[in-house]
């Protein structure tokens, strides 16, 4: 705080700051004067072996506290061992960076910074403080690569680190989780969680309690990630979807037979389409009570109305393979819910996957919020610095650059249609190849940045092109965009996490000066994305630690944002022969757009936070009699101490297979029941949620509408699996030495899935988020 300033100019402070949405930075002046003491100990580091390194190191876990002192320690032990065993020694911009994150707070580092390092040497502090560690990240590639690429520093501490991925065994798995610090993508790590959740034995587990998660690109796991939900599914029986459906709404027109929302969430057929379909199912009505052809319709709508091939996911290996919005990448395990899944396949003609249950799901939101502490990293985070504020108490630390970042980003170009737009895009490409300067062009999904590969190529320009199809060679390519002369088209995956040198990966010190006089890295943005912290991850590919370069957008007043967000575009915006427009009042309103877009995924983000924040609540606490039944013999003292026939039947039980089988018997039944009956409670839950508009309707609030229906159905859950229990061991029968109790109905899955499904149910809730965030938007402008 300045010097002199009372507390009522600081609360005065504090709202101008709230309302001008410009959240202010953790002070670093703190940590900047440890800096002087950490380099103190540079000297006498430098003499010690090894060995002598580790054990000084070692010391740290029998302090009584962890205060400035050991924050100097941890530094200055931090940066000899980075040095000695990478060859870098962390500047002092990195080690705040590092104070920061042992403090608890999310830093913004730009892009080649060197985070990476920031990251292990911070998980190291805490778990010198005898703290296990789960360093998150946002894909399984870069949790490995930074796991093995720190391993060294790691060792010189005396701090063990591992790695989970899909292809780890169950061994694999629980030797990763019982280490120092494991790195995990965010969705493995909660995958994990979800089939910890669901075991029979403790045995089965492969979870350690962490006390800590540093989350690297935290922006991007912690906002973008946190509406998906992580599911966990069991097989029920093979998919189904109506061919004969599928080909009747092939041949409906947008328009005449069905329509949909401006947002593209919602289809649904018109007059004239329910007549058609009607027709060509043998002259049924659709909307009669008790037909079954109605949901099948509706499905097979969605997935030909509103899913498209390229943008919302590709076929490769035929399988349908869903593209994460927010990365660019194949999701690998994601699918969208039964019945739309099988309605794609059947699109694509595919035959249907296995249809499922869902068992268990989790929000990312819910997942870190397990943690008692989370810090974070990220080259954008100033602008979602409310949203970490709000959702998860974390306060934003601003790490200056080590070198100033010399980027130049040129003002945005903008169009009056697409085709006016690619036109120029590959002219400035052509132009700017022309010069021997690398590009990087960002594009939004696969199916654009395939139609732009192709228009280069046909101008003559050779390009390498980075999507969902080949994102297994994402660092590779990425890697290799610096070199002169080359030019990478890619989805908004970008390689984040990849350094991209000037001159390549391995160029030399003159390809590197060849590409420095050319002015560094260009990069081009094919059109603005839902929110500028995006614009500014592409951006940030270029001007690393000072290097040149440049950015430049282009965008059209037809693009998705303008038309989602703004689509009343103003009179008299006069384009030039070539459908450029030059008028201030563009670029006004494709902001306004970006603007809108931004404030209405926010208020998704929120309004499915209140509707989840009740289910976690009831899984925690249906978590803790779970646990007592996984860990004791509450469910064979339940049945023993039952008045019925039940009870008759279990001392039969007892008598004939012992006491021990018994009550594991008992022990797996009874974990039975309650993992189907929250399977049912969430069946439930999305059905109450997929009609909560019509309780809108009736202006009832959807959210007291949600709480009364769901809460007086959770607290039946645990009577009804007892009395489930006693059903099971009153009905089965001792076959050959054991107890049937799968003919009595008592049967798991033949096989699990895990996979993430985008989950916005309310969308007439967020369609008047958007309608209110608009209005808003426009009472500033006006």
């Amino acid at each position: 705080m300045a010097r002199g300033r009372t507390p009522v100019t600081k609360r005065i402070g504090q709202r101008l700051r709230r309302i001008i949405e410009r959240p202010a930075s953790v002070s670093l002046a703190k940590y900047e004067k440890l800096l002087p003491q950490i380099e103190q100990h540079e000297d006498d580091l430098r003499e010690l072996t090894d060995e002598e390194l580790t054990a000084r190191a070692g010391k740290l876990r029998d302090a009584d506290s962890f205060g400035n002192e050991q924050l100097v320690e941890v530094c200055a032990l931090g940066r000899e061992a980075g040095r000695r065993a990478l060859g870098e020694r962390a500047f002092d911009v990195q080690l705040l960076g590092v104070m920061g994150l042992l403090t608890g707070h999310v830093v913004e580092m730009a892009t080649g910074e060197g985070k990476t390092l920031v990251g292990a040497l911070a998980a190291s502090g805490y778990a010198l403080q005898g703290k296990r560690v789960h360093v998150i990240s946002v894909n399984d590639y870069l949790a490995r690569r930074d796991a093995e690429w720190m391993r060294p520093v790691f060792d010189l501490l005396g701090v063990t680190v591992d790695w989970v991925e899909p292809s780890r065994t169950h061994e694999e798995r629980r030797a990763a989780y019982h280490s120092d610090v494991t790195y995990g993508a965010v969705s493995e790590i909660g995958f994990d969680v979800l089939r910890d959740r669901l075991v029979t034995d403790v045995e089965q587990r492969v979870m350690a309690k962490a006390q800590v998660a540093i989350v690297d690109e935290a922006d991007s796991v912690l906002v973008d990630e946190a509406r998906v939900p992580l599911v966990m599914a069991g097989s029920v029986d093979a998919g189904q979807a109506d061919e004969e459906v599928a080909k009747i709404v092939r041949r409906l027109r947008l328009g005449l037979h069905y329509e949909t929302d401006a947002d593209g969430r919602n289809a649904w057929l018109t007059p004239a389409g329910a007549s058609v379909v009607e027709k060509a199912l043998g002259g049924i009505n659709l909307y009669e009570e008790g037909s079954d052809r109605l949901a099948a319709v509706n499905v097979a709508l969605h997935a030909h109305a509103l899913l498209t091939r390229d943008v919302d996911y590709i076929v490769r290996d035929g399988k349908v393979q869903l593209i994460n919005a927010s990365r660019g990448r194949v999701a690998e395990l994601q699918r969208w819910p039964d019945g739309l899944q099988a309605a794609v396949e059947v699109k694509e003609q595919l035959p249907p996957s296995d249809r499922g249950e869902v068992l268990d799901s989790i929000t990312v939101q819910a997942l870190i919020g397990s943690y008692p502490t989370v810090a974070g990293m990220t080259g954008t985070a100033v602008a979602v610095a409310e949203t970490l504020r709000e959702f998860y108490k974390l306060e934003v630390a601003v790490i200056p650059p080590n070198t100033p970042n010399i980027r130049v980003d040129e003002p945005d170009r903008i169009f009056d249609s697409p085709s006016s737009k690619l036109r120029a895009i590959v002219d400035e490409i052509k132009r700017v190849h022309g010069e021997g300067r690398p590009i990087l062009v960002g594009t939004q999904d696969v199916a654009e940045s395939e139609e732009l590969a192709e228009k280069l190529r046909k101008a003559g320009l050779e390009c390498t092109v980075l999507n969902a199809r080949n994102d297994a060679e994402e660092a590779e390519i990425i890697a290799e965009a610096g070199k002169a002369g080359t030019i990478t088209v890619s989805t908004q995956m970008a390689g984040r996490g990849t350094d991209i040198k000037l001159g390549g990966s391995n160029g030399s010190e003159e390809e590197r000066d060849e590409v420095v006089e050319l002015g560094g890295l260009y990069v081009i943005g094919t059109a603005r994305y839902p929110s500028s912290r995006l614009d500014d991850q592409l951006r940030g590919r270029a001007g690393r630690q000072g290097d040149p370069g440049g950015s430049i957008f282009f965008a059209s007043l037809n693009d998705d944002l303008v038309l989602s967000g703004a689509p009343d575009v103003p009179e008299g915006l006069t384009p030039d022969e070539k459908g450029e427009i030059t008028d201030p009042a563009a670029q006004r309103h494709l902001n306004h757009a970006q603007r809108v877009m931004e404030g209405a995924n926010l208020e998704i983000h929120r309004n499915t936070w209140r509707y989840t924040r009740l289910i976690e609540r009831q899984r925690n606490d249906l978590l803790e009699f779970r646990e007592e039944v996984l860990t004791t013999d509450v469910a064979a003292e339940y049945l023993a101490s039952e008045e019925s026939e039940a009870s008759k039947h279990y001392d039969e039980v007892v008598e004939k297979l012992g006491e021990e089988k018994a009550r594991t018997l008992a022990r797996e039944v009874l974990l039975f029941h309650l993992d189907q009956l929250w399977s049912d409670h969430l069946a439930f839950l999305t059905d109450v949620r997929e009609s909560i508009h019509l309780r809108a309707l009736g202006k009832e609030t959807p959210i007291d509408e949600f709480h009364r229906a769901a809460i007086p159905e959770f607290y039946k859950i645990v009577p009804t699996a007892k009395e489930r229990l006693a059903e099971t061991f009153q009905d089965a029968k001792v076959v050959d030495g054991e107890l049937d109790v799968a003919a009595a109905g008592v049967r798991r899955p033949t096989s699990t899935w895990t996979y993430l499904v985008h989950d916005n149910p309310f969308d007439s809730d967020a369609e008047q988020a958007l309608k209110k965030v608009r209005g808003l938007l426009r009472k500033k402008r006006t």
